[in-house]
């Protein structure tokens, strides 16, 4: 701080003298007053891309402290990401940090000598403004190096700061710096090496600048107008705390640039505004641009309106005016598809199509303008990248903003935006999440499949997003993958009964309904044979399993985990993702291929043979893991037969990478002319160029009662009764209950992962009905205790609800910090409640969970998979409103060592077997094999008049069942639990008679 004039004589000339800058206000004297915590408390917590990466940290004595006695100090060894922040708590206020220019600490340095500035480690300073807390706010960053040796002062004016735009936590909120509601701070570290550092006196420091204070907003970027028509430009002041203006405020304007002609195209504007000091925030002046008429079709045509602030912040970018593309063919509706996308394609140039082949992660654009400046063709959000407030309307407003910015480009040709709508519309908080897909597995209910289908592709399209990454049609080989739960099942014949769920995203086969404000185009992924890696056969950072290798004969390609996705293109499906794993196909010499860049899996058996006509995406950044360099990777995978690349963040670099291969010969024009074809087919298909903007006339029905309805029904189809000892199940209301376990009362692991943010949560993180408050509205007395703490005394029956907690991907790979047993407290409150009571143990899990070592004391078991957030649908079925109806999408193991364990094995001896699921519908048929005699026969002439695929075939496949499992009694076998298995995989196929006889073999060994 600057000293003020000593003594008391008069002012200087010119009137008082200025206020004194403000005093240094504290944030961390790192004295103690702000403890190390976990979120949402107040205090400082570390973070990391892995479990190596978050720093270590002490408050630390130290003689030559700055300020105070002690200082921060801490040391790391990062090899991806990681360091440390400070939230304010959650439900405290958020501090105010307008009246300041900047913030400054104490950092000391490393270096031993005198380095050239900016060549030190860089170190991320980041800060947090506005939103709900400092894990829902804007995150503003800068950068500083440790250029320096011993204890330096940094300061850094909040100008200096940037918004971000790699990551956001929740999306843009406003993208203003507003430093009212500021949240806490971020440092990242230096990757790549062993280091230490130590921090002290974070404050805020001298007086906000006038420019920080106000800001000139456009009302709009792109003004889209119809040839001849007017364009109205709003220009708005706002303020810091939405005061009054202190100072006036000029913005000089003039229409300059653009591919428009002035006096031709346009008549040209120029003038002066001024803002006078006093006006209100949110004060706005309108310029008018008006365009001309001119003969003839042509392509849009541009008109910025270049703008000079004084006073206070210009804009971001210049507003612009875009007299739009008319007379075309290809904005002809009524032409023919083909003859549109012909017509469009000869137009285009080498940018504008490789743009067409970019998808970026929205959170990735360095600008929304990019989306106009390389033209590109699709943005996705990534599992919890999400506008704020994460509600229906805000995503319709942020995804027609980027549709707008796409009308700034020479034909206009709409954006195509893409979720991982994988169970519901999972990244929107109140939207129907349905049960995970190894759920709807168990119910083995085509048509409902179909309505859940329907159900999410109506909540999606309704936010303006016309494109859905699911579904994933692989077939899990092996439950310690950590995406099993993303698959119907482990047999290909029940993964392509299930896969009504695209007429149900998409409508009929041909296309005709994706124009509908309530359809959506779909993925079928991962191509081919993501579940089926071997365990120990990925080399992607942690994982085990996830991304790995699938090694098989052709045969056992083609009957396991390609007959999924001839399935899928012959229903129709829009597009088709790779996957991150490779294929090894025994025998063919070729050792194992990645999937990206496998040109005889993509070009050869699913373009050519399988007459594939969508186009094909990419997984996220998955291009990067072909060996070579990136010119190489982009070569090869667009020469496999890839269409768009979900880059998702380089696509400056991949649109120029992929038109020098082009122009060098290296990828044929001919191959890009069919990329680009396959996208705009969808596209016009998506009906997006007459409407690219999102219709919300279903808005309200997103997590309506009509919905959840849905999900309800799942959810309770997807049960699975295992084992019901004495009828303990359905309960009775006049019962008494005890209820304990981690997953009653948890609607965030009933979800698991996929659900609001990638990895998902525990807790309450969205609206729905857990399986605890469920059954309250069932019972007459119902007592809960999550750990079982609680007298055990008096009840008649006891619901143990336990299972896994969230996770995604290969973070839940066995062996990646998981496994499939219960957590030590699950097992204790099993063991408690079950020793005290007859007992129902749910297990709610996105896979099977070794329970073996507890049957014997458990009186009813049942799989509950991941139901989603209607728990009514559980309690339907424990309470006996719906009957027990689930069957077993994957065989259940006796114990690790068994896996990988799937029906068809030669050797099967598993806990329970495939198809396995008792019922409380009806009692099964008696008579013995009498009964399954005449069973088959009727099987016999079912199948022979083409209806083993009915509800008529089906249901004698059921009788049997029934009959098989009742003579079983829980007691299993290898003789019986391998015929009982192969039975349901025929009966799905449709051969009943060689179902009916494998049943008979499994009575025989029962």
């Amino acid at each position: 701080m600057r000293p003020g004039p000593a003594g008391g004589g008069a002012p200087p000339r010119g009137g008082a003298p200025p206020p004194p800058p403000p005093a240094p206000v504290a944030v961390d004297r790192f004295e103690g007053e702000v403890p190390f915590a976990a979120q949402p408390a107040e205090g400082i917590f570390t973070w990391g891309g892995d479990a190596d990466d978050p720093p270590t940290l002490a408050l630390a004595e130290r003689a030559d402290a700055p300020e105070g006695a002690k200082v921060l100090e801490g040391s790391y060894d990062i090899s991806g990401y990681g360091g440390f922040s400070h939230d304010y708590a959650a439900a405290g206020p958020a501090h105010d940090w307008s009246a300041h220019k900047g913030v400054r600490f104490w950092w000391y340095g490393q270096n031993t000598a005198p380095l050239p500035p900016g060549s030190g480690k860089r170190i991320s300073f980041e800060i947090k403004d506005g939103g709900a807390h400092g894990e829902a706010s804007e995150l503003w960053t800068t950068s500083f190096t440790d250029d320096w040796e011993g204890w330096h002062q940094v300061e850094i004016p909040f100008a200096d700061f940037v918004y971000r735009t790699d990551y956001q936590p929740v999306g843009g909120i406003d993208q203003v710096l507003g430093l009212t509601e500021m949240w806490g701070y971020a440092l990242t570290l230096p990757p790549g090496g062993p280091g230490t550092f130590a921090l002290d006196g974070i404050e805020l420091y001298g007086k906000a600048d006038a420019a920080l204070k106000a800001s000139v907003v456009t009302d709009a970027a792109v003004h889209p107008v119809k040839q001849g028509g007017t364009a109205e430009i709003g220009l708005s002041v706002a303020t810091t705390g939405s005061a009054p203006l202190e100072e006036p405020v000029t913005v000089s304007y003039t229409t300059k640039g653009g591919t428009a002609a002035a006096g031709t195209d346009y008549t040209p504007v120029t003038g002066t505004y001024t803002f006078p000091a006093g006006t209100a925030s949110g004060t706005t002046h309108r310029v008018t641009v008006t365009t001309k008429k001119v003969t003839g079709a042509a392509s849009a045509k541009t008109v910025p309106l270049e703008l000079t602030v004084t006073g206070a912040r210009p804009p971001k970018e210049n507003p612009q005016v875009v007299i739009d593309a008319h007379g075309l063919p290809y904005q002809n509706a009524k032409l023919p598809v083909k003859q549109r996308v012909a017509d469009l394609l000869a137009r285009m140039s080498p940018a504008e199509k490789a743009g067409q082949m970019t998808q970026a992660e929205r959170n990735a654009l360095a600008s929304q303008g990019d989306i106009a400046a390389y033209d590109l063709g699709s943005l996705l959000s990534g599992g919890g990248s999400v506008p704020t407030p994460n509600t229906p309307e805000a995503w319709a407003k942020m995804v027609d903003g980027y549709q707008l910015r796409a009308q700034a480009t020479r034909f206009q040709i709409p954006l195509i935006y893409g979720v991982d709508a994988v169970h519901g519309h999972n990244n929107l908080v109140g939207a129907t999440i349905m049960p995970h897909n190894v759920g709807l597995g168990a119910t083995r209910d085509p048509k409902l499949a179909e309505r859940t289908g329907a159900v999410t592709a109506n909540e999606v399209r309704a936010t303006g997003v016309p494109w859905d990454f699911a579904p994933c049609v692989c077939v899990s080989r092996d439950e310690r993958w950590g995406r099993s739960y993303e698959a119907y099942g482990e047999d290909p014949a029940l993964v392509k009964s299930l896969e009504t769920v695209i007429q149900g995203m998409q409508g009929a086969a041909s296309g005709k309904d994706l124009s509908r404000n309530d359809k959506v185009l779909a993925t079928a992924k991962h191509y081919v044979g993501d579940g089926g890696t071997e365990y120990g056969s990925s080399t992607t950072g942690s994982y085990p399993i996830d991304q790995g290798v699938t090694k098989v004969t052709r045969q056992e390609l083609e009957a396991v985990h390609l007959a999924p996705f001839e399935d899928a293109v012959k229903r129709g499906v829009g597009t088709v993702m790779p996957s991150y794993s490779s294929l090894d196909i025994i025998g063919d010499d070729r050792g194992p291929v990645k999937m990206h860049a496998d040109a005889e899996m993509i070009n050869g058996v699913l373009k050519d043979r399988m007459g594939f006509e969508g186009f094909v995406i990419s997984d996220y950044k998955a291009i990067d893991q072909i060996p070579g360099d990136y010119a190489s990777d982009v070569r090869t995978s667009i020469n496999a037969g890839l269409d768009m690349i979900m880059v998702p963040t380089a696509y400056q670099e991949f649109t120029a990478t992929l038109r020098d291969e082009v122009a060098a010969g290296r990828i044929p024009q001919s191959r890009i002319d069919d990329a680009v074809s396959r996208i705009l087919t969808q596209k016009f298909r998506l009906g997006l160029f007459e409407k690219p903007y999102a219709d919300t006339a279903n808005l309200e029905r997103i997590g309506s009662a009509e919905h959840r309805a849905v999900a309800r029904q799942a959810a309770a189809e997807s049960q699975v009764l295992l084992k019901n000892d004495g009828g303990v199940l359905p309960l009775k209301s006049s019962q008494k209950v005890y209820v304990a376990g981690s997953n009653a009362d948890d609607i965030g692991n009933q979800a698991g992962g996929w659900t609001v943010s990638w990895q998902g949560s525990s807790g309450d993180i969205t609206p729905g009905t857990t399986i605890l408050s469920a059954m309250k509205k069932d019972a007459a007395s119902v007592t809960y205790s999550e750990d079982a703490s609680a007298d055990t005394t008096g009840y008649d029956v006891g619901v143990v609800v336990v299972g896994e907690t969230p996770y995604a991907e290969g973070v839940g790979d066995v062996g990646n910090g998981h496994d499939l047993e219960l957590s030590a407290a699950d097992k204790a409150a099993v063991d408690k409640v079950c020793a005290a009571m007859k007992c129902a143990v749910l297990i709610v899990s996105g896979r099977p969970q070794l329970i073996g070592d507890r049957l014997g004391a458990v009186d009813a078991l049942v799989a509950s998979w991941l139901p989603g957030t209607e728990g009514d649908g559980v309690a339907d079925v424990l309470y006996g409103k719906r009957p027990f109806t689930g069957q077993l999408p994957v065989t259940w193991p006796r114990s690790v060592d068994q896996l990988p364990i799937n029906v068809g094995d030669s050797s099967y001896d598993p806990q329970f077997p495939y198809g396995w699921g008792l019922t409380t519908l009806k009692k099964p048929p008696s008579g013995g094999e009498l009964t399954l005699t005449a069973l088959a026969l009727a099987a016999r002439l079912t199948e022979k008049a083409g209806l083993a695929h009915t509800e008529a075939g089906r249901a004698l496949a059921t009788q049997a069942r029934l009959l098989v499992q009742q003579k079983a009694a829980g007691t299993f076998t290898e003789a019986f639990s391998k015929p009982f298995a192969e039975a349901d995989h025929l009966a799905l196929t449709g051969d009943l008679t060689a179902a009916m006889t494998q049943y008979r073999a499994a009575y025989r060994a029962a």
